[in-house]
C-alpha cells in the first residue's frame, strides 16, 4: 500500500462510509497494491469521532459513560502494540498473499471490475468467518484471539483491543483468494472488513430491525463477547452474519450480556493482556501426560482436557449472575489522570511516528517503538499499581529526556520543548524520590 505521504487523503464522506462498508467499486479499485490508500491509518479521526459520539448518546440515555477510563485505556493500548510492526515491515496478511498471487494464481480477475470487488467482498468476509470460528475452536489460535475478549466493557474502545500475534495465523485463511483476485483488490477488502467491525462495538445502537438478517449488527456482536454460557462460540460473522445463520453459530441476543473472559485475568498490564493464554498453554502442556494429549492441548479447543470432547464442556463455563464486578484499577483519581496525559503525549508521538517513519532512520524508529512500549507497559504498571512502577517511571521519563536530547523524539511544536524538559524533570524527581523510599523501606525490613 502507498506511503502516507503519496496518499490523497480521503474526503469526510467518504471517510464515513467506509467506515461502514458503502464505499464504491469505481472508487476504491487500483490497479496496482502500492496505489491502495491505507484506510486504516486514515480512519483516525473517524475512530475518535465515533467514540466522542458514543460517550455523548450513552451520557443522555444513561447518564454515564460507555465504559471506564482504566479499560479503555488498555484497549487502545492493545491496538498500539498491534500496529507497532508496521512499521518495520508490510503485513503477512499482505506479503503471503502475494506470494501465493505471484507463484500459484490459477486466473487473474480483472481488477477494475465491479464484480471482482464484490466477488472479494465476499470471498473476504467469508475467510474471516472461518478464520475467526478457528480461533475460538484452536487454542493456539485462541491465545492470540483471547486479548480482544479481554475487555470487560463493550464500547468502541474495545474494537481496538487488538492482539499482535493473531495476524501470524490470519493469512492462512485469506490465501485461496490470491489463486484469481489480484492483490490491490484483496487489500482494500481486508482494511474494510476490519474498519465494519469498529463500529458494532458498541452499547448505544440497538435492534436494527431487518438489517439483523443480513448483517453482523451491535446486537449479534455483543452476544460474541458475552461470557454467559449462551453466548460462547456464537456470532463469528465479521461484515455478514448469514455465515453464522448458514454454518449453525448464530444466536440472537435475549438476556443481559456480561462481557469478557470466562475467567477474567484482573489486570491493565498489557503484556499479560497479549500474553496470559499463552503463559497457560505452556503450564497445562507440560503438565498433561501423553503425546497426543499434549498435541490436543494446542489444536483442540480452550476448554478441551483429557476425556473431554473437543470443545470441552459446555457445563463448566461459569455460570453468570449478572452482579459481576468489573476489575478496576486501584490508582488514585490522580494517577489516572496523570496516566491519561502520559498516554496522550505517547499517543502524538505514535501518530507523529507513523506520519514520518519514511524520514526517519531505522534507529530512530526502533528507539521510538521501545519508548512507546516502555510507556503502555508503566501506564499498566500504574493502573495495576505494581511495586515497580516508580522505578520503571524514573526510568521511561529519563529515557524520554534522552531521545529528546540526542533528537529521536521531538514535539509537534518546538516551542513545547522547553515545557516538556520542565515536565519530565519534575516526573523523574516525584518517581525518583517514590523509589529511593521503596528501596530504602525495602533494605530497612
Amino acid at each position: 500500500m502507498k506511503n502516507p505521504e503519496g496518499q490523497q487523503d480521503v474526503s469526510v464522506s467518504q471517510g464515513i462510509r467506509m467506515m461502514f462498508y458503502v464505499m464504491k467499486p469505481n472508487e476504491t479499485s487500483f490497479q496496482t497494491l502500492e496505489e491502495v490508500p491505507d484506510y486504516v491509518k486514515q480512519a483516525t479521526p473517524f475512530f475518535i469521532s465515533l467514540m466522542l459520539l458514543e460517550l455523548v448518546v450513552s451520557w443522555i440515555h444513561k447518564g454515564k459513560p460507555p465504559g471506564r477510563l482504566d479499560d479503555a485505556l488498555t484497549s487502545i493500548s492493545a491496538g498500539v502494540l498491534s500496529q507497532l510492526p508496521r512499521l518495520f515491515s508490510r503485513s503477512i496478511e499482505l506479503t503471503s498473499y502475494i506470494y501465493v498471487w505471484e507463484n500459484y494464481r490459477l486466473i487473474s480477475l480483472p481488477w477494475d471490475s465491479p464484480w471482482t470487488w464484490y466477488l472479494t467482498f465476499l470471498g473476504v468476509d467469508f475467510g474471516y468467518y472461518w478464520f475467526h470460528r478457528m480461533a475460538h475452536e484452536v487454542n493456539i489460535m485462541w491465545a492470540g484471539h483471547q486479548t480482544h475478549h479481554s475487555s470487560e466493557d463493550y464500547n468502541l474502545s474495545t474494537a481496538l483491543r487488538q492482539s499482535v500475534l493473531q495476524i501470524y495465523t490470519s493469512w492462512i485463511f485469506y490465501s485461496p483468494l490470491a489463486l484469481f483476485i489480484p492483490p490491490s483488490v484483496y487489500a482494500v477488502h481486508l482494511q474494510f472488513n476490519l474498519l465494519y467491525q469498529f463500529w458494532i462495538h458498541t452499547e448505544v445502537v440497538d435492534n436494527l430491525g431487518p438489517l439483523e438478517l443480513i448483517l453482523n449488527t451491535p446486537s449479534h456482536h455483543r452476544v460474541h463477547h458475552g461470557r454467559n454460557r449462551y453466548c460462547i462460540d456464537k456470532n463469528y460473522g465479521g461484515t455478514l452474519i448469514i455465515w453464522d445463520r448458514i454454518f449453525g453459530t448464530f444466536e440472537a441476543e435475549n438476556e443481559k450480556v456480561i462481557y469478557g473472559l470466562t475467567h477474567p485475568i484482573n489486570t491493565f498490564e498489557p503484556f499479560k493482556v497479549q500474553l496470559h493464554h499463552l503463559v497457560y498453554m505452556w503450564t497445562t502442556f507440560w503438565a498433561t501426560p501423553g503425546f497426543f494429549n499434549k498435541f490436543s492441548v494446542i489444536f483442540k479447543g480452550p476448554g478441551w482436557g483429557p476425556g473431554k470432547p473437543r470443545l470441552g464442556l459446555s457445563e463448566e463455563i461459569p455460570e453468570v449472575t449478572g452482579k459481576e464486578v468489573p476489575y478496576s484499577s486501584p490508582a488514585s483519581q490522580l494517577l489516572r489522570i496523570y496516566s491519561v496525559v502520559q498516554f496522550a503525549l505517547m499517543l502524538a508521538f505514535y501518530e507523529d511516528t507513523f506520519s514520518d517513519k519514511s524520514a526517519l532512520s531505522q534507529v530512530t524508529l526502533f528507539l521510538r517503538v521501545c519508548f512507546i512500549i516502555l510507556t503502555l507497559t508503566s501506564i499498566g504498571f500504574l493502573l495495576d499499581q505494581r511495586p515497580m512502577v516508580a522505578v520503571l517511571e524514573t526510568v521511561r521519563c529519563l529515557v524520554f529526556l534522552m531521545l529528546c536530547r540526542f533528537g529521536h523524539l521531538k514535539p509537534l511544536t518546538p516551542s513545547l520543548s522547553l515545557a516538556f524538559e520542565i515536565f519530565f524533570s519534575i516526573c523523574i524527581a516525584f518517581w525518583g524520590v517514590r523509589s529511593m523510599k521503596q528501596l530504602a523501606s525495602g533494605l530497612w525490613k
